[in-house]
């Protein structure tokens, strides 16, 4: 077993060109592309950030390679005692966020992180996976949603979508509003078990299930009647959005820990979200609490 960045590096650079690809088929985007270059030692990431006046609100599909011989001091790599090593790390997030409230918001992220120690032992492992934020949900959508990501993890383990999906659950929620940001899907951190090559294919099943998927249920929904009403309790739902992302993602943390840019990382936010609310929203909010408090899709 060979344990190869650059092959990692060409997957993720080709996750967000298909990213880029599929949102094309959709809508008529206008394309923002950003490259930038890491102040923390070497490499550095193009940031792509896409809207339409119709389907698409806002995307951002980013990619970032970086690398350096000082290790970041964060307590979660000193606990796996490579504080001294050197490091590569690459990725690519994937948000979008729809106009059409009865689209939901996705996220996706698949990272791949590289170290040595300066006994030149290399430790290494790969990260992410993604997650549904619906605000008028479908039960078949959800359904849909959960079943294309345990049949990936199906071929990997009997307990593997299980396990992930778990993780998801408890990792997408927002403990001070004692609530689940979305329907989840599948997380997953720390993954070097199966070996580099079994790792390196389930993260390319994972990246297409996740486009394929998303993109059905963005052409079902795409389409579908909805008023003022709708639209302003899609822009105080994505409050929640921004308040995980802000207080409680690992990305968002490490980007900023990094040095990393910040535009790049605060892309996932919304264009537009409030947090008003005067009692106008108490029966979307029941009906999308059944939906977000339902564990068992499969």
């Amino acid at each position: 077993m060979t344990v190869s960045f650059e092959k990692v590096e060409c997957l993720i650079k080709s996750i967000q060109v298909n990213a880029s690809r599929f949102l094309d088929q959709y809508a008529n985007l206008k394309w923002q592309n950003d490259q930038w270059s890491y102040n923390g030692g070497f490499g550095g990431g193009l940031t792509k950030i896409a809207k339409d006046d119709f389907v698409i609100e806002k995307a951002a599909v980013n990619f970032s390679s970086i690398s350096s011989e000082k290790m970041l001091k964060t307590a979660n790599l000193e606990a796996l005692n490579i504080k001294d090593a050197s490091f590569k790390v690459c990725g690519c997030s994937i948000i979008i966020h729809p106009h059409n409230p009865y689209v939901p918001t996705t996220h996706a992220n698949f990272r791949f992180f590289y170290a040595i120690k300066p006994n030149k032992e290399i430790v290494w492992w790969f990260g992410g996976g993604f997650d549904l934020t619906p605000y008028y949900p479908f039960e078949q959508d959800c359904i849909f949603w959960h079943k294309s990501a345990k049949k990936v993890c199906d071929n990997y383990g009997d307990f593997v979508y299980k396990d992930y999906k778990s993780w998801c659950d408890k990792y997408f929620f927002l403990p001070h509003r004692n609530e689940p940001r979305g329907i989840g899907g599948v997380f997953f951190d720390n993954l070097s078990q199966w070996g580099f090559d079994c790792c390196l294919q389930f993260i390319t099943d994972l990246s297409n299930c996740f486009l394929e998927s998303y993109f059905d249920i963005l052409n079902q929904r795409m389409s579908h009647k909805y008023g003022n009403h709708e639209n302003s309790f899609k822009n105080y739902r994505r409050g929640r959005y921004v308040e995980f992302n802000l207080l409680h993602d690992r990305g968002t943390k490490f980007g900023i820990d990094s040095g990393g840019r910040t535009d790049s990382i605060l892309a996932s936010l919304p264009p537009s979200v409030t947090w008003d609310n005067y009692g106008q929203y108490a029966e979307d909010e029941k009906n999308l609490m059944i939906y977000l408090m339902k564990k068992n899709w499969v």
